[in-house]
This record gives C-alpha cells, sequence and structure tokens, in this order.
C-alpha cells in the first residue's frame, strides 16, 4: 500500500496520479442566441399576423392533427419573418407560440437552431453566397469577393448604408451542379462570373429583377458541352413493347 512506502517513493507516486486540467482561451460567438432587448428588437414592440396572413396560417395549422398543430412552428415562423421585413423578431416568435399554444421557449429553440431565420434587420435584397466545395472549386471565392467589393467593400454578414442589400455566406444550397452561384431572396442565380454577378447586383440596384436561374445560356443543369448520353434510340427489351408502353 501507499502508505507503507518510502515518503520519496510515496511522493512521486502522489505526483504522477495528480490530473491537470487544460483550459482555452475564452472567445465570443459571432452569432449571439441569447437574446438582449434593444430600441429595435423588444417584446413591447407589438407584432400580429396581418389579415391575409392569418388566413395562410389557419391553413398551415389545418394540415396538422389539432394535438400536432406546433408542428406548424416552421412554416409559421417564415411567415412571420417575410411579414416582418425579412427577420424574426422576438415579439413575431412571441406571436407564433400564442398563434400555436407553445412555450415560448420551444419557438426561440426553433428560431435559433435553423439559420435560414434572421435574428437582425437585413437589407431589401439579401444575397446569399455560396462557398461550399463544389462552389469552391469553380470559383465562389472570386464571386464573394465581387459581390462585397460591388456593394462598397463591405463584408459577409453586413448591410450597406442604404439599406439595399446584406450579404452572407452559406453553405451549400443545393445547385452543385450550377456553381457558383448565390440566393437573391428566394432565388437562384447559377453558373456565375464575376461579370454576370456585376450585372445582377447594378440590376438589383436600379430595383429591377433580373431573370435567375443560369446566367450561362442553359436552360437548367444539363451539360454546358452538350449532351454524352442518351443520345441514340433506346436498346433492349423496350423496343419490343406494345405501342402504349412505348
Amino acid at each position: 500500500m501507499l502508505s507503507r512506502l518510502p515518503r520519496s517513493l510515496a511522493s512521486s507516486s502522489k505526483v504522477a496520479q495528480r490530473r491537470f486540467i487544460s483550459t482555452t482561451t475564452r472567445r465570443r460567438s459571432e452569432a449571439l442566441f441569447a437574446h438582449r432587448d434593444t430600441t429595435y428588437n423588444n417584446p413591447k414592440i407589438p407584432f400580429e399576423f396581418n389579415a391575409e396572413n392569418v388566413k395562410r396560417a389557419q391553413a398551415i395549422i389545418a394540415k396538422y392533427p389539432p394535438q400536432y398543430k406546433k408542428a406548424a412552428v416552421i412554416p409559421l415562423l417564415d411567415l412571420a419573418q417575410r411579414q416582418n421585413n425579412g427577420w424574426t423578431s422576438i415579439s413575431a416568435m412571441n406571436h407564433v407560440a400564442t398563434v400555436l399554444e407553445m412555450p415560448p421557449m420551444r419557438v426561440y429553440e426553433v428560431a435559433t437552431f435553423y439559420t435560414m431565420f434572421n435574428r437582425e434587420p437585413i437589407g431589401k435584397n439579401f444575397v446569399q453566397v455560396c462557398t461550399t466545395t463544389p462552389c469552391v472549386l469553380r470559383g465562389s471565392t472570386e464571386i464573394l469577393d465581387t459581390v462585397c467589393n460591388e456593394l462598397g467593400g463591405i463584408k459577409p454578414g453586413q448591410t450597406t448604408k442604404d439599406g439595399k442589400f446584406t450579404v452572407i455566406e452559406v453553405e451549400c444550397q443545393g445547385a452543385c451542379s450550377n456553381a457558383p452561384m448565390m440566393v437573391v431572396g428566394d432565388d437562384f442565380y447559377e453558373d456565375l462570373t464575376p461579370a454576370t454577378t456585376k450585372k445582377i447586383l447594378d440590376a438589383f440596384s436600379r430595383g429591377d429583377k433580373p431573370k435567375p436561374g443560369p446566367q450561362s445560356g442553359r436552360l437548367t443543369s444539363e451539360n454546358s458541352a452538350g449532351l454524352t448520353a442518351l443520345t441514340s434510340k433506346p436498346y433492349g427489351p423496350g423496343e419490343f413493347c406494345s405501342p402504349e408502353f412505348q
């Protein structure tokens, strides 16, 4: 036993058993998940669905059994965000909780988890530039730089002084075949180059809405070099099917 060992050995054994706890420097997160009242975002600022959105909310809730209507929290938060100029305030979240008869905390948990809900006011045109691997491999870094430079040198996460644009860097938007791409509002702009990116931003600056989709002349996501498969008549059993199945 340790008590029967010589004092020198017992001392060294105690040192060997000592546990050291490492610590790291505390850093503030870029996103604040805990709400802090401000002059533009506090529970005293009233928010309710307008008449049109009341009907939409009722239609959404009707899709769920009464005992599970809280499942409509995501679409109702989206509805509230669209009415609230593109961002989700604490009052909007509280109203959704009231409509769905949920504890407000349950709504806060959803709103802070999903990045689609903006916790701060955004510009009129919300620009989301994808920088995930497929887009990076096809030049999304240059696209992001072009957007930021064209908007007066702002950085991702910032809004232009005139309030027309907010730009952020996002993960995959699901248009990998048309990389690089960005989303403005609800519309996808794909197959981008610095030149086409500038044209799109210029159009939005004038108050126009450029045509969404591929900016390279492609209709959707077909091979830009032309068809390389399914270019001939199919072979096999299909050749012998009756006419109604061909």
